[in-house]
């Protein structure tokens, strides 16, 4: 199992759909929340992926797809 650390910052029209509860059901992920921050304009949340690189990698995709913009955290 790989973990990775990214920050997602959502759009306002996207503020009421459950991405993070989407990634992790239907890529196998474990999320994990570490920050987050809603606004009327704009979110955005610190969190955690926990399960194998290819499940990892389609989540972000999806995510992008979406139309999250999705920055890794570097582990330094």
């Amino acid at each position: 199992m790989t973990k990775r650390r990214v920050t997602l910052t959502f759009p306002a029209e996207l503020h009421s759909e459950p991405v993070i509860y989407n990634i992790g059901q239907q890529f196998n992920l474990v999320t994990t929340i570490y920050q987050a921050d809603l606004t009327e304009d704009r979110g955005w949340v610190v969190l955690e992926l926990e399960g194998e690189d290819q499940d990892i990698e389609a989540g972000i995709a999806w995510a992008i797809s979406k139309g999250v913009r999705v920055d890794t955290i570097s582990d330094s």
